[in-house]
């Protein structure tokens, strides 16, 4: 039996939404993925750094920005210990700087997808996928990579029908 898989890096504390700053106890993506868990049962796995970004958004962004430049890889408080068992990665993230912040990168570096399917998730606040699906594919060595999901941030916990039509056009449901 198929089993999935929903990978996510996602940020609380202060955020952006359309224009404005906000703080938030749960992120975006993760506000997203928490319905893609209550629609499918699949396991989840939360994508956090030893070093976080700052609470502060506009630090946290120039922080993002400088790992991107440096194509860093920022270590990981911990691990799944093997992704065998699943068939499907739903791979949640915000954009930062037009791809996924390099956790992401950590953490798809760190397995062989081969023969998995990955199903990106971006939130964003007008800036959509960016480059993260061509990025996943170069990082997720053996994946094979769907079309992905932007969903805007500001709009998160509304995001319940995009997610279902989305999850039924790649047959999670």
């Amino acid at each position: 039996m198929a089993k999935t898989l929903i990978a996510f890096f996602s940020r609380a504390d202060e955020n952006y939404f359309g224009g404005a700053m906000r703080y938030v106890k749960v992120g975006n993506t993760e506000t997203v993925c928490n319905i893609i868990n209550e629609i499918t049962g699949a396991d989840m796995f939360k994508i956090e750094m030893a070093e976080p970004y700052s609470p502060v958004y506009m630090t946290c962004i120039d922080e993002a920005k400088k790992d991107l430049r440096a194509n860093a890889r920022p270590e990981l408080t911990e691990y799944p210990d093997s992704i065998d068992e699943y068939d499907t990665i739903i791979l949640g993230y915000p954009n930062y700087w037009g791809t996924f912040p390099m956790a992401v990168a950590t953490f798809l570096e760190r397995y062989d997808f081969s023969g998995k399917t990955i199903l990106p998730l971006c939130t964003n606040e007008g800036s959509g996928m960016g480059s993260s699906e061509r990025d996943v594919k170069k990082y997720a060595r053996g994946a094979t990579v769907r079309s992905g999901l932007p969903i805007t941030g500001s709009r998160a916990a509304e995001s319940k029908a995009s997610v279902e039509k989305w999850l039924k056009s790649n047959g999670i449901i």
